[in-house]
C-alpha cells in the first residue's frame, strides 16, 4: 500500500507541470514573458525530478492505472513547444511571415518528433534535437539576436531533430554526467536569474547562459565522434 501510494504521489507531480504551463500561457497572454519563463523554469524543474523518482518507487509496477510516459509527453509539449513557440511568435522578436514560419516549423516538427518511436538511443540520450524550445527561446530573450540568425537556429534545430545527431539527457546520460548535471543546474539558475531580472542586457546570466547552452547542445555530438575507451 506504502508502495503504491508514494508511486501515485510521483503522478500527481508530474502533473503539476499542467498546472504551471496553465500560469505560463496566462502569462504568456499577457505578454509578461519574465514570469512566462519563471513558470516554464519551475516546470522544467519538476520534469527533471519527476523521472528519477518514478524509476526510484517503480511507477510502471506500483501506479500502472496512470501512464507516466504519456503524461510526461503532454506537459512537455506544453511546455517545452507549445508555450514557446507563442512566446516566440508574440513578443516580436520574430515579426511578419518568419514568425509565421517559426511557429509553423516549431510545433509541426516537435509534434511529429514526440510520436517518433526513435527518438531515445541506447545510452538513454537522444536521437536528434530533443524539442526544448524552453531552454531556446529563453537564450532568444535574454540575446536578442537578429532575425535572421533566429530564423536560421530555429531551422537548422528542426532539421536536427530527424538526423541521428546525438543530444544527451542530463539526468540519464551516464557518460560525461559529472559534468552534464552541474552544467544543467547551472542552466537553470542563470535562466530563472535572466527571467527574474527581466532579461536586463547587463546581466551576468546572459553569458552562463551561452556557455551552458552550447554545452547541452554539442555534449551528444562530441560522445559520438568521440569514441568510448574499451576496457582491457
Amino acid at each position: 500500500m506504502a508502495n503504491r501510494f508514494k508511486a501515485t504521489l510521483v503522478h500527481f507531480l508530474t502533473a503539476t507541470g499542467a498546472v504551471f504551463a496553465m500560469l505560463a500561457l496566462i502569462a504568456a497572454v499577457e505578454e509578461s514573458w519574465s514570469m512566462m519563463f519563471l513558470w516554464l523554469v519551475v516546470a522544467l524543474l519538476v520534469d527533471g525530478i519527476d523521472g528519477p523518482l518514478a524509476r526510484r518507487y517503480d511507477v510502471k509496477s506500483h501506479a500502472p492505472q496512470f501512464d507516466g510516459a504519456i503524461l510526461d509527453l503532454i506537459i512537455d509539449y506544453l511546455t517545452y513547444v507549445f508555450i514557446p513557440a507563442y512566446a516566440l511568435f508574440k513578443s516580436g522578436l520574430l515579426g511578419g511571415w518568419l514568425g509565421w514560419y517559426a511557429l509553423v516549423v516549431i510545433t509541426f516538427a516537435s509534434a511529429m518528433y514526440f510520436a517518433d518511436t526513435r527518438m531515445k538511443t541506447k545510452d538513454n540520450s537522444f536521437s536528434g534535437f530533443p524539442g526544448c524550445w524552453n531552454m531556446v527561446v529563453l537564450v532568444f530573450f535574454a540575446i536578442e539576436p537578429d532575425k535572421l540568425i533566429i530564423t536560421g537556429v530555429v531551422t537548422l534545430l528542426a532539421i536536427t531533430m530527424f538526423v541521428p545527431a546525438k543530444f544527451i539527457h542530463p539526468v540519464r546520460t551516464a557518460r560525461w554526467r559529472t559534468i552534464s548535471l552541474p552544467v544543467v543546474l547551472g542552466w537553470t539558475v542563470f535562466a530563472a536569474w535572466a527571467a527574474w531580472v527581466d532579461f536586463d542586457p547587463d546581466s551576468w546570466a546572459h553569458w552562463g547562459l551561452i556557455v551552458t547552452s552550447i554545452y547541452l547542445m554539442v555534449a551528444g555530438i562530441l560522445q559520438q565522434l568521440i569514441p568510448v575507451k574499451a576496457v582491457s
